[in-house]
């Protein structure tokens, strides 16, 4: 990601829904050296934000609907929410929860693209979004898997206005060119049940060494793959169900995909 810190439009957190918070953290801070630390307030209900050393980096949740699925979320920085809400739903997209203010923090939404990937927006109040990125252990990433690319492409860059630098292998998103995430076209490789959905990535020291230990407690979706003319990366699940993905927080200029 060429973004270091939350700017509006780019990704500025993540957040996984869970419906074992406590293994979660287990399992994370095994992963990735987290130091997680549970909102104390009863208003919270249980929300967990992991830092590495005094840096935010994401958050677990316990699931908060029955129909919640147990899966990572990604959120983009915006200027007000209230007015990017509107721009989802003019866009095509569905309004599902929000806008709605968090304490001092900041103020949300969630929202789906016109083929269903969910995603949130998020106006910082007193809480900008992640203190650290790219390193080992943050988010370095974000990838949009998507039955429909075309829609996808006009969808997101009416609400973000995100630049697009497309090539035959791989869309790239980014603001102002500097580029954050790009997009997967879901082909016939993956089954009718899979939603459209985002994938955050972690930067991580060793690609290899993380899915060894993911093999032992939870399941790897995608082995360890080079990427063309791109870095060396994986799909991973935790063993609650969450997909995410790693890739090596050295590599310096993200130009590849699944």
């Amino acid at each position: 990601m060429k973004l270091d810190a939350p700017v509006t439009g780019g990704p500025c957190w993540t957040e996984l829904g869970t419906s074992d918070l406590d293994a979660a953290q287990r399992f994370y801070t095994r992963l990735f050296g987290w130091r997680p630390e549970r909102d104390p307030r009863q208003e919270a209900g249980g929300y967990t934000i992991a830092h590495l050393g005094d840096a935010a980096v994401a958050a677990l949740t316990p699931l908060y609907q029955p129909s919640q699925p147990v899966a990572w979320n990604v959120s983009f920085a915006v200027a007000d929410a209230d007015t990017a809400a509107r721009a989802v739903t003019q866009a095509g997209g569905t309004l599902l929860f929000g806008p709605m203010d968090v304490f001092d923090l900041g103020r949300f939404a969630v929202a789906a693209d016109p083929g269903g990937a969910v995603f949130q927006v998020w106006q910082a109040g007193t809480f900008p979004g992640a203190g650290l990125f790219n390193a080992p252990g943050a988010l370095g990433w974000v990838e949009l898997f998507t039955r429909d690319p075309e829609q996808a492409v006009a969808f997101y860059t009416r609400v973000f206005d995100w630049t697009v630098a497309a090539s035959e292998r791989y869309t790239q998103w980014g603001v102002g060119g500097a580029d954050f995430g790009g997009m997967v076209t879901m082909d016939d490789k993956f089954p009718p049940e899979v939603p459209p959905h985002w994938l955050p990535y972690f930067a991580v020291a060793d690609v290899d060494a993380t899915t060894a230990v993911v093999q032992r407690h939870g399941t790897v979706l995608m082995v360890p793959t080079s990427v063309p003319d791109g870095p060396r990366i994986a799909v991973l699940r935790d063993p609650q169900g969450a997909m995410f993905g790693v890739y090596p927080a050295d590599y310096e200029s993200w130009g590849g995909g699944v």
